[in-house]
């Protein structure tokens, strides 16, 4: 028998229903705030997220799935989504008429992590994005989808963590002064933190090696360095967040390490998974789109890890399972034909519906009728199909009544209605 792949997963239909529905309450929060779903290929050119993510970063040196095409052309299956978004922007040139613009989307991302619970190979993300604006109320406006969202889905163990990553203009000061608190405790850093000091040394601030965490626990502040219009940024996002009554705690050791990223940075951790970890992350990007070929413009955004919250979601898996309204239990070749015609139709007509085609006993299909959940089971033979009724069987109440096969759509559908 053929296995998954190890680190991979089936979303099985008992599953499914939870997962729509926690998308369709996604969809329908970020299409009231004005964002646009935009669906971008699961493949880039492998250079996309090397310039974007960063040659030194775990993820395009360990974790990415690359190969090469027919041509030699090096090819990646997408680990995150934000770059694709950038980089789709800039091709069709969506700034032309308008640079604003808001986009969110949901699907699959793959990355070669070593498998654990609630961390796969391929994993799934919601992500929203903010092109064409600087003020700090786009950084605040997404911080306030994300608790909104969350509380939607019943997620109250959640905590917003922010911090600012400052400038250009005021982050050179924060490094050297980083560097030169590391350069006194380098022999304590792992061989990851002690190999990115020159390049990224704000990536030593979260790594998660508890020798590194001991070492860097003094380490300065960036929130000690901002530029006065960085400050000011922050203070607004802050106060923002406040008035609209969404809890926060700044989090100095919130960093994103690559130089794209500017100011605000956030993530929402929950420990509804045992111990505290993050279900969202963003920031602000405003240096990625000119990186990759567009115009100087800003950015901010943000990604849910999308298997992570159906975890912790106060929602069940089997209160969106979809049972069948009618199942037609069919005795005999000609009342089979005719069913296969009704269920047909019903479906047309907006009713699930379910039978029986293998023309097994009554007994047996009421048994199969009773494990698929339908509402009503409609019972036909040859004498009842002559008849021009049949049995209706309310598997609830267990009551039973015939009623005419002329219209059997809106028969149902009075009883659904009576029923709901």
């Amino acid at each position: 028998m053929i296995q998954l792949i190890r680190g991979f997963k089936d979303i099985l239909p008992e599953e499914a229903g939870l997962w729509q529905e926690i998308e369709r309450i996604a969809a329908d929060l970020f299409e009231d705030f004005g964002y646009r779903e935009i669906r971008i290929p699961i493949m880039e050119r492998t250079e996309l997220f090397a310039r974007s993510i960063g040659e030194d970063t775990d993820i395009v040196e360990k974790e990415m799935y690359t190969f090469p095409d027919r041509k030699g052309d090096l090819i990646t299956l997408r680990p995150e989504a934000t770059a694709s978004i950038v980089r789709s922007y800039i091709q069709h040139k969506m700034y032309a008429a308008d640079p604003v613009r808001k986009f969110y989307m949901t699907g699959p991302m793959f990355r070669r992590e070593r498998p654990q619970k609630g961390r796969y190979r391929q994993f799934y993300q919601i992500d929203a994005e903010i092109f064409g604006v600087a003020s700090p109320y786009a950084d605040a406006e997404l911080i306030y989808l994300l608790d909104t969202l969350f509380r939607r889905l019943g997620v109250d163990d959640v905590a917003a963590h922010i911090n600012s990553l400052g400038c250009p203009a005021c982050r050179p000061g924060f490094k050297s002064a980083l560097l030169d608190y590391m350069a006194d405790r380098m022999e304590t850093l792992c061989v990851d933190c002690k190999r990115r000091s020159e390049r990224n040394p704000l990536r030593a601030l979260d790594c998660k090696v508890p020798d590194c965490r001991d070492a860097m626990a003094d380490a300065p502040s960036i929130l000690d360095h901002l530029c006065a219009d960085c400050r000011d940024h922050f203070d607004t996002v802050k106060t923002a967040l406040t008035d609209l009554g969404v809890p926060f705690e700044v989090d100095k050791r919130l960093v994103r390490g690559l130089d794209y990223y500017t100011r605000t940075t956030f993530e929402i951790l929950t420990g509804s998974l045992g111990a505290q970890s993050a279900v969202a992350g963003g920031g602000r990007y405003d240096g990625l789109i000119e990186m990759l070929g567009g115009p100087s413009l800003p950015a901010t955004g943000f990604a849910i890890g999308f298997d992570r919250l159906v975890e912790i979601v106060g929602m069940k898996a089997e209160d969106y399972q979809r049972a069948p309204k009618l199942f037609i239990a069919a005795l005999g070749p000609h009342s089979q034909a005719r069913a296969f015609g009704w269920s047909c139709a019903l479906g047309t007509a907006g009713i699930q519906a379910d039978m029986d085609f293998e023309g097994r006993s009554l007994k047996s299909q009421m048994k199969r009728a009773d494990r698929s959940g339908a509402e009503y089971v409609l019972i036909v033979g040859e004498k009842e199909l002559a008849e021009g009724g049949a049995v209706l069987r309310n598997m609830a109440t267990k009551e039973q009544e015939t009623i005419s096969l002329r219209d059997l759509a809106a028969e149902i559908k009075k009883r659904l209605s009576l029923h709901p």
